[in-house]
């Protein structure tokens, strides 16, 4: 129940970020680079503020209890490599968002989390029933048929920039299912994060656009909410999922992206989107739920 509840905040916090980065960026309000520089900036401080507390009760506890559990927290800072694979995915997926249409930068920032995650899962020989194998086509042609219609022919640069969103994405996630401390870890990757700040702003200097004050707030959701607190909680979910189950679960993300539109923008409900969620939804539900999937 703790990793099913975990999950659902986490993947709903996902959907909140995609529908935030295209109302951001898709809306002309700010452009990739300082959407992505406000996200993170945003992100470590909101995650500073809640981890200096939360900090300050574990070392309190500590200091009492000398709790060998309170002690391996306050070691737990993350590492150089996850907020590396942090930034890359973030500021890939906000240039390439630009560059490509919804469905197919969905189509391919999806398909290279899946390969990334469940790649790695059957490396770590985690092995997948016939069952879990024909649910995970299933959520695949699901989710290829809810995208397909908003595709297009991407152009090369903007595949490859998404396509290495997606594998960055991989790697985070992937590094989550080690961590001690899900919100110090992600605290600490946002806050390492800042350093590649001042790289961003040389390098995006030529691409700017006015920023409005509406592109700032909605970076900020995006970097504090649906970011950093959205992202700890992913990383309390990843120690309880296997690899492949992590992988295929955030097929939902883009049916909670399209209800989140539907709600919040006024987008039309379609019996595309309904046999699609039908289908997505219940291969993601068979493929988690079935418990022939061991570690050899």
């Amino acid at each position: 129940m703790k990793a099913t509840l975990y999950t659902i905040i986490a993947l709903m916090a996902f959907a909140a970020n995609s529908l935030l980065c295209r109302m951001a960026l898709a809306g002309g309000y700010i452009d990739p680079w300082n959407f992505t520089i406000i996200r993170l900036l945003s992100g470590a401080v909101c995650l500073g503020i809640i981890m200096t507390v939360y900090t300050y009760n574990i070392r309190r506890k500590s200091a009492k209890n000398d709790d060998m559990l309170n002690t391996a927290i306050l070691k737990d800072k993350g590492s150089w490599l996850s907020s590396l694979s942090l930034v890359v995915y973030a500021l890939c997926f906000s240039i390439a968002y630009v560059e490509l249409d919804t469905g197919t930068g969905a189509l391919i920032l999806f398909s290279t989390v899946q390969l990334t995650m469940i790649g790695w899962g059957i490396y770590q020989k985690e092995q997948l029933s016939n069952l879990q194998w024909v649910a995970l086509l299933v959520a695949l042609a699901g989710f290829v048929y809810l995208m397909l219609p908003s595709a297009a022919v991407p152009s090369l640069l903007g595949a490859m920039i998404m396509a290495i969103s997606g594998a960055a994405w991989g790697i985070y996630s992937i590094r989550g299912k080690v961590c001690v401390s899900p919100l110090r870890t992600t605290g600490f990757n946002f806050i390492r994060s800042l350093v590649a700040i001042p790289i961003l702003l040389l390098a995006g200097m030529s691409y700017l656009v006015e920023v409005s004050l509406e592109g700032v707030l909605l970076a900020c959701l995006s970097g504090a909410v649906a970011s950093g607190i959205g992202y700890s909680l992913w990383y309390v979910a990843m120690p309880l999922l296997k690899s492949t189950q992590a992988a295929v679960v955030q097929f939902c993300v883009p049916v909670l992206a399209a209800i989140a539109g539907m709600l919040f923008l006024s987008e039309p409900l379609t019996m595309r989107f309904i046999v699609a969620s039908a289908v997505i939804l219940g291969a993601v539900s068979v493929f988690v739920l079935n418990k022939k999937a061991v570690k050899a």
